[in-house]
């Protein structure tokens, strides 16, 4: 099902867009059934932090087909590992082609495994304070890029700035990153280097 569903997603510097699309598609908030907070603003990459109570709902924004689950929280500060900041995460291809990304969870859906199909609103675990988020407030790490190995988890965290999406999103609205996922992908290149820090 995964490979089927990669085959019919066009992934060039020009467009991340499905192949056989037959309707727009609609977005949701991520974290769905509480009062939440985010910043316009993050630090050194785009992303945001969704601050919610332990425990609330993150949920797929889009349909689309699960990429990634990591169960297994073994950030060590001590390390700092950026392969492993995220702790409990999950992520999801879109069916407009983009990459979304929520980690720092508390827990993850036993059903939530890679290749399975999800719609938007679908719960798929709940925000917690996991990996670099320990001892912090609890919140939803999201991040929105393009497509990548499971290793380049310095795209993977963000590559679009997702407030305005966030935004449009929470008001009802569907607002696609598609266009700005691919004109940062036209720029970085497929895998630009990872960070030093």
């Amino acid at each position: 099902m995964k490979l089927r569903f990669f085959s019919a997603i066009v992934l060039t510097t020009s467009c991340l867009l499905p192949v056989s699309a037959q309707a727009a598609p609609v977005y949701v908030f991520p974290v769905a059934g509480c009062e939440v907070n985010y910043a316009r603003a993050h630090h050194d990459y785009p992303a945001t932090d969704i601050l919610a109570k332990s425990g609330c709902a993150f949920v797929a924004p889009i349909d689309g087909v699960i990429d990634e689950v990591n169960r297994v929280d073994t950030w060590s500060g001590k390390v700092n590992a950026g392969i492993t900041r995220g702790g409990l995460s999950v992520s999801l291809i879109g069916v407009d082609g983009v990459r979304y990304y929520g980690s720092h969870l508390r827990s993850i859906y036993k059903t939530i495994q890679p290749g399975l199909v999800v719609k938007a609103g679908q719960r798929l675990g709940s925000v917690g304070a996991t990996g670099s988020a320990r001892g912090t407030s609890p919140h939803l790490h999201f991040g929105i890029s393009w497509p990548t190995p499971a290793d380049t988890w310095w795209v993977r965290r963000g590559a679009v700035l997702p407030w305005k999406y966030l935004d449009a999103w929470k008001a009802g609205k569907d607002l696609s990153p598609a266009k700005a996922v691919a004109a940062a992908l036209k720029k970085a290149g497929e895998v630009p280097p990872e960070p030093k820090k």
